[in-house]
């Protein structure tokens, strides 16, 4: 199946997109392409694709079928152009930016994301000279103000981790246009089946696919995606792109690939180089999880909503951060970017403080006490001792990840089995 011609929903693109019966034996089902190289018809056949004047299949560093399905898959569920899939979100982030950066530039990007983004940011990307600057994204103004000549992108989540806040993507889009910048937008949380950020300003968006395109909790496996649609030679802030690479004898990525530059780019220099390669069989179990994206997604929006408002009712919480209650700061916010839903992860203030935290995730029982979220499985983590112990008090205040705070994704199993579960161990908790 392609997706040109007729335009198909959400859900049935959730199956088909990139897929086709396998030409050598039929199999419906997309093949686990388990190998490392692949045959040249001839010298002449090695020499353009090893010189990207043909596309095709070299060495699964680079590309591989298997992974190629994926990519198109997700691409195509989040409107872009082109993907490019690697070995974790994380690694997703590093080739994201990768393109975009030089030595002494810098990325401004949210408070409000995952401790292990915070970290990577703040300290490991300085080893290669670059540098983030953070800001709280609901205060536009300082968006703007951080933004100066060395800055090279804007990064945010569509909803935050751990605390579930949504951005105001096409506010902080238009920012980022303004200064010729590109937004990117990790996506992870919400999935394209509740919000796509590129309908909302984005440029590039990344995912940590180990989460809910998956949604099983078995591989890692990271994604970005690429809208196509920047001029990556309006200015000279993008000399990897724009500009002649030695590698490849003066190419022009963005003059001779036009909207797939980045893409190119991505797989040519970045998976060349960095080596973060996504191995055949987590492509595989990602695309038969993307398959029931939607009703996992349906269902993890139901029982967040029932849940969160028992938690909000409950004298033993001081707050719930969820997007989805009436009463959140974010609810109007929710209905433009995340018009589906607010997802399922959202975060707790519990009574009783860091104390109460811990002896709750040690007494629940249906709720796996583990560093992941959207696993089909109900999971909770207590972020001050665990995804955000690296950070600094004030930083972890920033993310909402406070020492009184434990951070709950809701899985897909009945709600009422999770609320007893809460409850039971909320008792033991705060008394």
């Amino acid at each position: 199946m392609t997706t040109d011609g007729p335009t198909y929903g959400f859900d049935t693109l959730q199956i088909h997109a990139g897929a086709r019966p396998d030409p050598a034996t039929g199999a419906r089902q997309t093949p686990i392409y388990q190998t490392t190289a692949y045959v040249f018809r001839d010298a002449e056949h090695a020499a353009a694709l090893f010189n990207l004047q043909e596309v095709g299949f070299i060495y699964s560093r680079l590309t591989n079928p298997t992974i190629a399905v994926l990519q198109e898959r997700i691409a195509t569920l989040e409107g872009g152009v082109g993907a490019v899939c690697c070995s974790s979100g994380h690694a997703a982030q590093i080739m994201a930016l990768f393109p975009l950066m030089q030595p002494g530039m810098n990325v401004v990007a949210s408070t409000r994301l995952y401790g292990g983004t915070v970290t990577q940011f703040s300290q490991t990307i300085k080893r290669f000279g670059w540098s983030a600057t953070f800001v709280d994204f609901d205060d536009l103004d300082a968006v703007k103000a951080a933004i100066d000549d060395n800055t090279r992108a804007v990064f945010c989540e569509s909803i935050a981790n751990p605390g579930g806040y949504i951005t105001d993507l096409d506010a902080v889009g238009k920012i980022a246009n303004d200064a010729g910048l590109p937004l990117v937008v990790d996506n992870t949380s919400a999935t394209p089946y509740l919000c796509r950020p590129i309908e909302h300003g984005a440029t590039l968006v990344v995912h940590s696919t180990t989460k809910y395109l998956t949604g099983n909790g078995t591989v890692t496996g990271g994604c970005v995606v690429d809208t196509g649609t920047f001029d990556w030679s309006a200015s000279d802030k993008f000399p990897s792109l724009s500009q002649p690479e030695p590698a490849y004898h003066g190419l022009k990525f963005h003059e001779t690939f036009g909207p797939l530059a980045y893409t190119f780019h991505g797989i040519a220099i970045g998976l060349r180089d960095l080596g973060m390669t996504m191995n055949p069989q987590a492509a595989h179990y990602t695309l038969m999880g993307i398959e029931t994206l939607s009703l996992r997604m349906q269902r993890h929006v139901e029982n967040a909503e029932k849940i969160a408002a028992w938690l909000e009712n409950d004298p033993r919480i001081d707050f719930v951060t969820y997007a989805g209650l009436p009463s959140s700061p974010y609810s109007d916010r929710m209905k433009t970017i995340c018009p589906k839903g607010a997802g399922a992860l959202f975060t707790v203030g519990v009574k009783g403080g860091y104390d109460a935290c811990v002896k709750l995730v040690n007494t629940l029982e249906i709720f796996s006490h583990v560093a992941n979220l959207g696993d089909a499985r109900s999971l909770i983590i207590h972020a001050a001792s665990t995804t955000h112990r690296q950070l600094t008090p004030d930083q972890q205040e920033a993310a909402g990840a406070a020492p009184n705070v434990v951070r709950i994704s809701i899985g897909i199993e009945d709600a009422d089995d999770l609320i007893d579960d809460l409850d039971r161990a909320l008792a033991a908790a705060c008394g």
